[in-house]
């Protein structure tokens, strides 16, 4: 299981992307907007917001603490590790996810479906993890090298009746392919 206090900085620099010799960016950019969702989201606080950077608005769940987060990428990237803040400083430390289940490249996973699939990653957080100057939490780089999406399961939380998150960004690579418009029909 992983946790954001397992690597600090140094780690994330030194790390698999930079012994390839490629620097890591942040994806949110690489995001297709329009393929991705959420499932139990508060309408007032919706997905879109943890990109904004004002941790304020954030994302907040509806009925209960769980919440699933859907992020599709407009391109195949390798992801290298994760960076998630808390809503709106800490206010409600309650509603601070606590364990979170990754999915790679599964789309349309709901509530019904995230028991009877295996998760690629569990991380488990605690507030310190979550503060805007923590350290990314690290993935196992090579479970993430094609990756087109990512399902984020927020499966429990700090005990309070929702969960609520103020940011969310990915870092890693853009994959080097092949694009076949480029290519020009010979004869």
């Amino acid at each position: 299981m992983f946790s954001g206090a397992e690597a600090g900085p140094a780690a994330a620099a030194s790390g698999d992307a930079a012994a390839a010799g490629t620097k890591l960016i942040d994806l949110t950019d690489k995001l297709d907007k329009s393929g991705c969702y959420a499932r139990n989201e508060d309408t007032r606080f919706p997905w879109t917001n943890l990109s904004i950077g004002d941790t304020r608005l954030g994302c907040k769940s509806d009925a209960d603490e769980q919440l699933i987060l859907h992020f599709a990428f407009q391109e195949s990237v390798k992801v290298h590790s994760i960076k998630l803040t808390e809503f709106n400083n800490g206010i409600e430390p309650e509603n601070n996810p606590t364990r979170i289940l990754l999915f790679v490249n599964r789309d349309n996973l709901g509530f019904e479906d995230v028991e009877d699939v295996d998760p690629t990653t569990v991380i488990e957080l605690t507030s310190d993890d979550l503060k805007e100057n923590a350290d990314n939490t690290l993935l196992k780089f090579v479970q993430y090298q094609r990756v087109n999406s990512i399902t984020m399961f927020v499966e429990d939380n700090n005990g309070g009746d929702i969960t609520a998150l103020g940011a969310l960004k990915f870092f890693g690579k853009t994959v080097a392919t092949t694009n076949m418009a480029d290519f020009k029909k010979q004869g």
